[in-house]
This record gives C-alpha cells, structure tokens and sequence, in this order.
C-alpha cells in the first residue's frame, strides 16, 4: 500500500497561522515581497516613468492595508466556523466544509468565493484610499494598479483544502 504525501509547507491556508504562530516570521516578508514585486511589475506594465518615487511613497502603506483586507476576509470565514453553533448539523454538512476543504460542498465553495471576494473588493478601495495623495500617478493609473492588487493579492489560499 503506497503512502499519499502531501507538500502543505509550500503554500498553507491562513488556519494554519493561528495553530502555529511562528509562521508569522514567514508570512509577513512573503506578504511584503508579493505586495512590492505586483507594485512593480503593474508600474513596469503601464510603463511609469517615476517607478522609484511610487514604490518609496506607496510599498508600506498597501503592505498593511492588504493586512486590514485579509482580515475582513478572514472574519468572514471565521463567521461561518461560529455559525456552526447555532445549526449544528444542517450547517456542517454544507458550508461547515469551509475549514477544512471548501470543494466538498457547494455552498462552502460559495463562501469561501465571497471571503476571497470581500477581501479583494477591501484591497481594492483600501488602496485607491492610500494612492489618493500620490501626484506621480494619474487616475487612470491609480484604478489600474488598485485594480491589479486587488486580483493577484486577494487571498486565494482559503482554497487550498486543509484536510
């Protein structure tokens, strides 16, 4: 009988940080590496001349607003994990996947689907929020680049299935 490993060490749902708080040491320059190289890449992509000025003015602020915003998400789905008091059963047999593998169910897709959502909408208007006083960026730019945080940086690892 062949042993099924699984490699959850590479890429691991947020639960995983409350049950092993040391991976805060890893998360939170992982976070900020993302966070700048997407910065960077989308100033490249719209061919900005000023791309040192706008990382300097604008790394940290979307660094901890993307924070703020997977906390919403995070809430979110920690809201379907408390509703399980309530409904019990009926409850865990639909959305109570959530927790540990949001493909076993519909309705649990679904949930997790709104938390990734929620969280990118808050990434979105948190960081057309911090880029309203940047002068190096025009509106246009500003929408683009809030845009694309807000897709790539979403918190897609409530996905991954934590069995």
């Amino acid at each position: 009988m062949k042993r099924e490993h699984r490699l959850y060490n590479i890429i691991l749902p947020i639960w995983m940080v409350f049950l092993f708080p040391q991976l805060w040491a890893v998360i939170i320059p992982g976070n900020l590496i993302i966070d700048c190289l997407v910065l960077f890449l989308t100033l490249l992509a719209l061919k900005h001349q000023g791309k040192g000025g706008v990382m300097r003015k604008l790394w940290w602020r979307f660094w901890l607003l993307g924070f703020a915003a997977d906390a919403v998400g995070v809430a979110w789905m920690f809201l379907g994990f408390l509703l399980y008091l309530p409904f019990g059963s009926v409850w865990d047999d639909t959305v109570g996947h959530i927790m540990h593998n949001p493909f076993a169910h519909p309705a649990a897709f679904l949930w997790t689907l709104v938390g990734v959502a929620l969280a990118g909408v808050c990434i979105y208007f948190f960081d057309k929020k911090a880029m309203g006083r940047c002068d190096l960026l025009t509106p246009r730019e500003k929408h683009i680049i809030a845009l694309t945080m807000a897709v790539v940086t979403a918190p897609w690892l409530f996905f991954i299935p934590m069995y």
